[in-house]
């Protein structure tokens, strides 16, 4: 694959324009409702669908194969991540109001990051091709401990972390609107805001150690790993939102990633034996994810209709 340092740049310039987009929409700190987070979601989605369909048109169906299975698993992968965000705001009891702007900063710190991620990991394949087997044995580890934990969600204001970071850092508990640091009696204090924007930063990290591998496992080439990777994070935000009161009703999806992480394990631990075409990776993606949802809804309207019955 081809890519000419003007389509880095353009690529670059697209995301950087849709942040300010963002932002200057969202100027104003409020709380963002639910029709509001459902269209914002519609048009993240739309955008990487049809930078999926341009790549599809300029390179062939094989490598839009690549950046779409790329984009689904980051996607759903996510959608973890969003469980986790919701366990921060609870703990932190941060207002909804001021949510999406620490959820703006942490998302681009996540592109920063996951740039320099990339950047190294494909670095690496280069060099030392061997180190596939590594992630390939890294993914299927991580995709049973996910199996057998996959009723738990770590808290991560009760990490090591956390503690380590509130200890060095002098803080306050009250929050002052956005501000992430505030100035008490001549002494620069961190507000509750930005020790939730650290732990967001901090967990993604921790997911991108998932999340890259994964994404490496249905394509080799730099610029679909980072596109299919800003393109499904610049939607997070609208997903939480759009997801918030909800979570409790995918009981499934954890099993479902589960079953993707060692999918594409599999799949790269046999990519010198069995060349498994894009397109049935792909495939098998879907109807893992499709299975998953479609049976986390099923099973919880079933509960929720034995409660409404009780209840009357």
């Amino acid at each position: 694959m081809n890519v000419e340092l003007w389509m880095w740049l353009s690529v670059i310039g697209l995301i950087v324009a849709m942040l300010l987009i963002d932002l200057f929409a969202h100027r104003k700190a409020h709380e963002i409702a639910v029709k509001e987070a459902a269209a914002w979601s519609l048009f993240w989605v739309f955008t990487g669908v049809a930078f999926g369909a341009l790549v599809w048109t300029q390179f062939g169906a094989e490598f839009g194969q690549q950046y779409f299975a790329g984009f689904l698993i980051e996607k759903s992968l996510a959608v973890d991540n969003v469980f986790i965000w919701a366990i921060i705001f609870t703990s932190f009891a941060v207002p909804k109001k001021y949510q999406h702007r620490v959820l703006f900063l942490g998302v681009l710190g996540a592109l920063v990051f996951r740039g320099i991620f990339i950047a190294a990991g494909a670095e690496i394949i280069k060099n030392f091709a061997w180190v596939l087997y590594v992630f390939a044995a890294f993914l299927i580890f991580t995709g049973i401990q996910m199996l057998r934990k996959r009723a738990q969600h770590d808290d991560p204001s009760k990490s090591a972390f956390y503690q380590w970071f509130s200890r060095i850092v002098p803080s306050t508990n009250e929050y002052h609107g956005q501000k992430l640091t505030v100035r008490i009696n001549g002494k620069l204090l961190a507000t509750p805001l930005l020790m939730v924007l650290v732990l967001i930063e901090f967990t993604d990290i921790i997911f991108a150690v998932d999340s890259i591998p994964a994404i490496f496992a249905v394509t080799s080439e730099p610029f679909l790993v980072f596109t299919a990777n800003a393109f499904a994070i610049l939607g997070l935000r609208a997903m939480y939102f759009l997801l918030a009161d909800m979570m409790h009703r995918f009981i499934y999806l954890k099993l479902g990633l589960a079953l993707v992480l060692i999918w594409v394990g599999i799949k790269m631990a046999l990519h010198d034996i069995v060349k498994i075409p894009t397109g049935i990776s792909l495939g098998v993606i879907i109807a893992i994810l499709a299975v998953a949802i479609i049976a986390s809804f099923r099973a919880t309207k079933s509960l929720e209709d034995k409660e409404k019955a009780a209840i009357k």
